[in-house]
């Protein structure tokens, strides 16, 4: 059993990416900009958050936070897509999710200029994604291509199954795995809560991404010898024994999966960072596409 290292990977492909950086300071021109709206005080939501304009800073990039409270209303959020769409120093939009109650999600992503709509959520980059074309790839199924071609990990003709089927997580990933790419060309089962008998497609997949959100949903009566497992999940589970107060669990019964696998990924330690990896390549590109001189 190999350890899929989100570490080790992240910390590779943030280590590229510091040195085009560099590359421009030393030129004299304008860094990648990411752009995060935060709204409320949600814990992870502002650990996530923390953690990417921490990350923008290590490899040289320029961050804005734009912060609002649980109340902001939709017009502003809107004026604020606006300000951001129009700001010419402006690579990359992210907007942390979920949004209020009183803001239609759909509505706004789909105000984000697609050129800047790093997260892959605006419908003209799923669609993208979807006909195999150019685009931007949502961050977690884009980190897990990563860490497969990292590793190296054999993936055509092999059975890939998906469970879990988000348009965050679950559909994109298993358009990614089934395309004519390297990961990809895999057979590809996306399996939800309607599924029947998922155990037994579960035995009969070579590679696992389990993308449900419900800690130790998968285990071991449910994988077979030497598959691979890809855990997405990233759930906070109350410990008292923890300083925080709760522990970070994933969709993956760790301690007793893990033997059976060929390779697995770890939570925490793995796709996580591998998401925020991705998502600081997606802002690379974006940068890519505009006159940068």
């Amino acid at each position: 059993m190999e350890i899929l290292d989100g570490r080790v990977v992240s910390q590779a492909v943030k280590d590229d990416l510091k040195k085009q950086v560099l590359l421009l300071q030393q030129q004299n021109k304008k860094v990648p900009h990411l752009a995060a709206i935060l709204i409320g005080n949600n814990g992870a939501s502002e650990t996530y958050v923390a953690s990417k304009i921490k990350n923008c800073a290590e490899i040289g990039f320029k961050s804005t936070l734009v912060r609002f409270e649980e109340s902001v209303s939709e017009v502003e959020l809107i004026q604020a897509i606006e300000k951001l769409n129009n700001d010419k120093d402006v690579d990359g939009i992210l907007l942390q999710l979920p949004l209020p109650a009183q803001v239609r999600e759909e509505k706004i992503i789909n105000l984000i200029d697609p050129a800047k709509d790093v997260d892959g959520f605006h419908p003209q980059n799923t669609g993208r994604l979807m006909q195999g074309l150019p685009g931007y790839i949502p961050a977690t199924p884009y980190g897990i291509m990563l860490l497969l071609e990292y590793y190296k990990i054999e993936t055509a003709g092999k059975h890939a199954v998906v469970i879990g089927r988000s348009n965050i997580v679950g559909r994109p990933i298993s358009i990614l795995l089934s395309l004519n790419t390297n990961p990809g060309n895999c057979t590809v089962t996306l399996c939800h809560s309607r599924t029947k008998n998922l155990k037994d497609i579960c035995l009969q997949a070579d590679i696992i991404v389990a993308a449900l959100g419900k800690p130790g949903f998968l285990t071991a009566d449910m994988v077979k010898e030497n598959a691979v497992v890809i855990d997405v999940g990233i759930t906070r589970v109350a410990d008292a024994s923890k300083k925080s107060g709760f522990a970070i669990m994933g969709d993956v019964d760790f301690t007793n999966v893990a033997p059976r696998c060929s390779f697995i990924s770890p939570v925490p330690g793995g796709v996580g960072l591998m998401t925020i990896a991705a998502l600081l390549k997606n802002t690379w590109k974006a940068y890519g596409k505009k006159d940068t001189s």
